[in-house]
């Protein structure tokens, strides 16, 4: 398990960044894998989520997930409208003490927030798809559509590291197209290939948004064999499918 230390500091939240150790899962899903689109047997999934909410102090059925599709869309997340679902969205907030928020990864980035002034809290499911879509900038503003005055307090957890995210000249210029600032985050390797430095586009984005207060756990989980669930090692060494690591934010 990983926290931010800037999180920490704030009393009235509850977070954790777990890391794929500390479950039931076997096999490639070892060990707590939280991903329900998994191959993954159910009954381990289960036992995981329970472990999970059982760290964060809640009943299972106040952990909230999402069903993620690399979209922008974002939810406001109440004791009304958790009907136990996964909920059909790439980011989530909630001002209601006691439910869990979730997202769902290996490889793209897990981003939670406390917004102080309105003492709410969020989580985002940010892929490369996500990032260029807008998902960042529509949950800051569905955090603006509840209170206009804010202060954010930002943690980036383990990810894909720059030395591991290769990636083609498409997905270049589609970053391109957005800014040619962006470029910065990219370099090229003998091969004609990009590597991708996808935290430090999301920090600079962050920053260009006005938030400064962002904490990173700088791990990538493409190295972390031992810790870490990774899409991309797992398609390395040619795994039929590969579990999730689980981060959680929540108001107590």
């Amino acid at each position: 398990m990983y926290f931010s230390k800037k999180l920490n500091q704030i009393n009235n939240i509850k977070h954790c960044f777990f890391s794929k150790t500390g479950g039931t899962s076997k096999g490639i899903y070892e060990s707590l894998n939280c991903g329900l689109g998994s191959k993954d047997n159910p009954l381990d999934i289960k036992n995981n989520l329970k472990i999970v909410s059982n760290q964060m102090g809640v009943e299972g059925k106040n952990l909230i997930l999402m069903n993620q599709t690399h979209s922008n869309k974002v939810l406001i997340v109440t004791k009304e409208n958790n009907n136990g679902n996964r909920l059909n969205s790439d980011a989530m907030i909630t001002q209601t003490k006691g439910l869990v928020i979730g997202v769902l990864t290996a490889d793209c980035v897990p981003i939670i927030l406390y917004e102080k002034k309105n003492n709410s809290v969020g989580c985002i499911h940010a892929g490369w798809k996500g990032c260029i879509s807008g998902i960042i900038e529509n949950t800051l503003a569905k955090f603006i559509s509840i209170n206009k005055d804010n202060e954010f307090f930002v943690a980036i957890g383990p990810c894909i590291g720059p030395s591991s995210y290769e990636v083609g000249v498409d997905l270049v210029r589609k970053f391109e197209k957005e800014s040619q600032k962006n470029l910065l985050f990219f370099v090229e390797q003998n091969n004609g290939k990009f590597l991708f430095d996808i935290r430090g586009y999301i920090n600079n984005k962050l920053k260009k948004l006005g938030i400064n207060n962002i904490d990173n756990i700088e791990l990538d989980t493409f190295q972390e064999r031992n810790n870490f669930f990774s899409y991309r090692r797992s398609q390395k060494l040619s795994e039929n499918d590969y579990g999730r690591c689980i981060s959680t934010i929540c108001l107590i």
